[in-house]
């Protein structure tokens, strides 16, 4: 398959990349500053021309996007735009956009995470951004087919503990090469309109 994919040089973007590559899928990644092709996805207008750049696609794999972990009290009004930009509208507008590039029977496979249904002490900004994000792939699975849609929603990753195992107290966490395989499901499997929890 030809495969896009959004944030590879992060955690989960690399060990993608690398997953993906050895299941012998041909990769065309996206980073605002490194990658085959370098563009902003806030911006939907970056997303029109990666989408022209990139040409005829078989899956478009979503690996990135950014929330604060504030106390609710702090929270401003510019933190609340920011979880739309840096996480919500992005991925909607992938999908929107990405409609007549990707395959007939192509896939979107989206990132959200344990906040949507594990809710914690400042990450109030997370699970909107995830719940949202898990609403819109239920419904558009409903408009886009035969295209399919799905979402992947991992604990914190175990890898990446030190960072942020404070933030998740007593909730375990997943391994990559899970989130991984939960990826594979989504993209060569036939499924449409899941939340794959893990």
């Amino acid at each position: 398959m030809n495969i896009l994919l959004i944030g590879a040089a992060g955690t989960l973007g690399r060990a993608l990349h690398t997953t993906l590559r050895e299941r012998g899928h041909r990769i065309l990644t996206v980073g605002r500053t490194s990658g085959d092709l370098l563009y902003d996805l806030t911006a939907p207008e970056q997303i029109t021309a990666m989408y022209e750049a990139a040409g005829p696609l078989d899956a478009v794999v979503y690996a990135a996007g950014e929330v604060p972990y504030k106390p609710l009290p702090e929270m401003t009004p510019a933190d609340w735009h920011s979880v739309f930009t840096g996480k919500v509208l992005p991925q909607i507008e992938l999908v929107r956009q990405g409609l007549p590039h990707v395959a007939e029977r192509g896939s979107f496979t989206l990132i959200t995470g344990i906040p949507a249904r594990e809710p914690v002490r400042t990450g109030a900004a997370a699970a909107l951004a995830n719940g949202a994000v898990e609403a819109f792939v239920r419904a558009a699975a409903v408009e886009i087919a035969p295209q399919r849609i799905n979402a992947v929603s991992p604990n914190v990753f175990t890898e990446s503990l030190p960072d942020f195992g404070e933030y998740f107290p007593g909730m375990g966490s997943v391994d990559l090469t899970d989130v991984a395989q939960a990826y594979i499901r989504s993209v060569e499997g036939a499924q449409t309109g899941r939340v794959y929890e893990l």
